[in-house]
């Protein structure tokens, strides 16, 4: 083993951190932090609360998107109700307001997929990814900043909109592959 490779495991030292931006979706630190071998170096942060994403199954072989421009990306996407989570709620009470939000419905039952970290090297967030099913239609309290198409996909289409690189959002490509996998 090599002495990087030995030093890989090591965690990072916080030496010192100050903040720089917040506003009501993310905050940015800049930390000044000790690495494993001793030298210093800076490291910015972007800080995001959790978040929650759901794959709405109409019945076994049809679900819910979700399309909406995506400024930073700078175009339209299909995707799953994603959001963040709001301080002090659950992930299942978070999934079902961001399912009524975006979708209009409300699950009967909710199965946890997996976590997973967004980005690991300069975001800081989880995302907890769920399927959903037993859906009922409900009102929307929807978000005045979203803009929303929904829309009714064959399950297998999804898949193939996945394989061609037509959905881009990680946290659907990852609950798609995960339901393919259960299938």
């Amino acid at each position: 083993m090599t002495e990087r490779q030995r030093l890989a495991r090591i965690p990072w030292r916080q030496l010192t951190s100050r903040p720089v931006y917040e506003n009501r979706w993310i905050r940015v630190r800049e930390d000044q932090v000790e690495l494993p071998d001793g030298r210093t170096t800076l490291y910015g942060v972007v800080q995001c609360a959790g978040c929650v994403g759901v794959l709405p199954f109409l019945d076994p072989d049809t679900i819910i998107l979700v399309g909406q421009y995506r400024y930073v990306a700078g175009d339209f996407y299909w995707e799953m109700p994603t959001g963040a989570m709001k301080p002090g709620e659950s992930e299942e009470a978070a999934v079902q307001r961001e399912l009524a939000e975006e979708a209009g419905y409300e699950a009967g039952r909710l199965v946890k997929l997996c976590a997973c970290h967004t980005s690991k090297s300069v975001v800081d967030e989880t995302a907890n990814i769920y399927l959903a099913d037993g859906l009922r239609t409900v009102a929307r309290g929807a978000d005045p900043t979203e803009f929303i198409e929904v829309r009714a996909f064959p399950f297998d289409e999804v898949v193939r909109m996945v394989e061609r690189d037509e959905i881009k959002d990680s946290m659907t490509i990852i609950a798609v592959l995960h339901a393919a996998r259960r299938r």
